[in-house]
């Protein structure tokens, strides 16, 4: 593979963005401070090296080409990733303490990361963060590959070497049901009482520790789960079983989260279930990782005191 990197192309299809969003050679140039003829030029070059032709040109102006209008998704999305890189370089190069890059499921987002990063921000006002919204199976090739220094997810049990995890919040398993379904009537419900019902279960695609770990809880119990449905998340389990297609083990606090038409009641058994959990990666040293995991075992530690 050849490492070395071409920044001519890169130049070039900086160019090449420019006129295909002005749709005009000149207006290009002065958004890209140079004059015209070096501009066409160099537009010509890029087509000959890539063997397309990139332009219609005419009097009436400029247009895209087929070919031309092809490769622009992926030219946007390069010059996002470029801009994105040169940002990190100079906020790092002017001395601020660092960038952190966050992976968190969309529940977590809502409740667990933004006072964890808010505490963070009072303490390193120079500090960039950026946040990626992640499946929870996402989260440890992400840690181990380098993309992400934190992630925010739904695990329950081990995960393997190198990653380290810390539960940051739990909840009573319960059971979500159609208003109308005779379960709903009662306080409590047994897991036994759920034999030949249709579950919706969080996809195991999505996060398969914790698919796994339920499951596993229902056999315990004398339940062999009978899935129908399996979703990207448990307020998805929640409109599933408002829409009649099943009812769903999901933790007692989604109660706030259902419709009219679904009650949560909890199980007669006591089942604990991680709601969200910090991962970070064991191999990779990042002074901010280490910031947050003690913070967040403090504040654990006094939350169990009291």
């Amino acid at each position: 593979m050849n490492s070395t990197i071409d920044f001519r192309l890169i130049r070039q299809l900086w160019m090449f963005l420019a006129v295909a969003e002005e749709q005009h050679f000149g207006r290009a140039a002065q958004r890209l401070n140079m004059s015209q003829p070096p501009l066409t030029e160099q537009i010509k070059v890029l087509e000959q090296s890539l063997k397309l032709e990139l332009f219609y040109r005419s009097r009436q102006g400029t247009q895209l080409s087929p070919a031309g209008a092809a490769i622009l998704p992926a030219v946007r999305q390069f010059a996002s990733q470029v801009e994105r890189l040169a940002r990190v370089v100079r906020e790092v190069a002017a001395g601020q303490s660092g960038v952190l890059h966050v992976g968190a499921i969309t529940s977590a987002m809502l409740e667990t990361v933004p006072p964890v990063l808010d505490a963070l921000k009072r303490a390193h006002p120079q500090l960039t963060v950026l946040v990626k919204e992640i499946d929870s199976v996402d989260a440890i090739p992400m840690l181990e590959a380098g993309e992400l220094d934190l992630a925010f997810v739904r695990i329950d049990g081990e995960v393997g070497s190198g990653i380290a995890t810390l539960p940051l919040a739990e909840d009573r398993l319960a059971v979500a049901l159609p208003k109308d379904h005779p379960l709903a009537a009662l306080p409590g419900v047994r897991l036994q009482a759920l034999a030949g019902q249709q579950l919706v279960m969080s996809s195991r695609q999505v996060s398969p520790v914790y698919f796994d770990f339920l499951t596993s809880v229902c056999r315990s119990h004398g339940l062999t789960p009978h899935i129908t449905h399996e979703v990207r998340s448990v307020t998805s389990q929640i409109a599933y079983v408002g829409c009649g297609q099943g009812v769903a083990l999901v933790p007692s606090s989604m109660r706030k989260l259902a419709p009219s038409n679904v009650v949560v009641r909890p199980l007669k058994e006591k089942i604990a279930v991680v709601t969200a959990a910090l991962l970070w990666s064991t191999h990779r040293h990042h002074p901010m990782v280490d910031e947050v995991v003690a913070s967040l075992k403090k504040r654990k530690a006094r939350t169990q005191a009291h």
